[in-house]
């Protein structure tokens, strides 16, 4: 008790001891007047873009134009649910191979919705760090959130990536003038592919968001998902676009002017979607790959593929959560596609197996 008085009083004498100088009349009427902003604070965009000069990897829009076969690669999974990548190395060298000329890192195929941002730019880092020299690397670094999509674009062209792909806004749905802002927000930083796929943002872009933003030499083009008479549409007035169908990549290529496809089944059969892509109409060729395609969506994408490039051998049975394997009446089905296709055009060198459920596993902590 007695070392707290003491204290008292030392703070007692010691504000005794203080000496404040005195207030002049200018002084108070400077504090009186109306506050003004710092001018910085008004500049519009006066965040400063973390952005590099260097070319080692540098790409331009109309690099990106040019391909005609992108593969939205598989993300694949060790048993406790961390990446693979020495399976997904094997996965992008097979798509090099087979000639797929880029690769969409952590799109919804690979599951870039169930990755911690962290895990997301590391993997685009990482694919541009071992494969950057010899194919297209595209990361997904798309969000709802306009601030998110900055953020990990700057990180994403900071780690190498040559192209950004952008979805608009879903859940959150913003207006037209929202979605013009957004991409005006994200087209500054580097090539970029925007991504519409109403059936998941639950939001159609339409042609005259498009439009406007198209003034940006960084739009490389669409991924379009709404079907052909709109890949038609834009391509009559010269912008690039990539089907976002399988089904109907063919005919989008080759009757409506398309430029490609970002493709979910080239995961599986990259030599014969290059085919379909490069040398010409086949309509016996995409006939004989429908029904392949249909078996992939039967389910939301990436169940169908992550389910066959397991039966594959390439890649382990193991799902994220909540994504589970096609069921086993599903799983004999694409055996038998595989049988009829030709397993020589699969990836992979394995025999095609079903499995039985227990090969399986789900992980929901990662």
């Amino acid at each position: 008790m007695g070392s707290l008085s003491s204290y008292s009083v030392c703070l007692k004498q010691s504000a005794i001891q203080l000496q404040f100088p005195p207030v002049s009349t200018d002084s108070y009427k400077r504090r009186s007047a109306k506050w003004k902003c710092p001018q910085a604070a008004v500049i519009p965009n006066f965040h400063l873009p973390m952005r590099s000069f260097e070319v080692k990897n540098r790409t331009s829009s109309e690099d990106i134009k040019s391909l005609r076969l992108i593969t939205a690669i598989k993300t694949p999974y060790l048993p406790d649910g961390r990446f693979d990548l020495e399976a997904y190395d094997a996965l992008v060298n097979m798509q090099i191979v087979d000639g797929a000329e880029g690769v969409i890192v952590g799109g919804t195929t690979g599951e870039g919705q169930l990755m911690s941002w962290d895990e997301h730019i590391m993997l685009i880092g990482h694919t541009v760090n071992c494969f950057g020299g010899s194919i297209k690397v595209i990361g997904n670094t798309g969000s709802n959130s306009t601030r998110e999509a900055m953020h990990a674009t700057e990180q994403g062209f900071a780690v190498g990536m040559h192209a950004a792909l952008h979805i608009n806004p879903y859940y959150g749905k913003t207006s037209l003038e929202g979605l013009v802002s957004h991409f005006d927000s994200v087209l500054p930083m580097g090539p970029t592919i925007i991504y519409n796929v109403p059936s998941r943002t639950g939001q159609d872009i339409p042609p005259r968001v498009i439009h406007t933003v198209a003034q940006s030499p960084n739009l490389a083009g669409v991924k379009e998902c709404v079907g052909n008479d709109r890949v038609e549409e834009y391509t009559e007035k010269g912008i690039v676009v990539w089907s976002g169908n399988d089904d109907q990549c063919h005919d989008s290529r080759w009757n409506h002017g398309g430029t490609g496809v970002i493709s979910v089944t080239s995961n599986l059969v990259p030599g014969l979607m290059r085919k379909l892509m490069f040398e010409g109409k086949n309509p016996a060729l995409n006939s004989k790959l429908l029904p392949l395609m249909d078996w992939l969506f039967q389910e939301p994408n990436p169940i169908g593929l992550n389910t066959a490039l397991a039966q594959l051998g390439v890649v382990r049975p193991v799902f994220r959560l909540p994504y589970v394997p096609l069921p086993l009446a599903k799983r004999v089905e694409f055996v038998n596609l595989v049988k009829s296709i030709g397993r020589e055009n699969f990836v992979g060198e394995k025999d095609v197996q079903v499995l039985d459920d227990d090969n399986f596993i789900l992980v929901d902590r990662y």
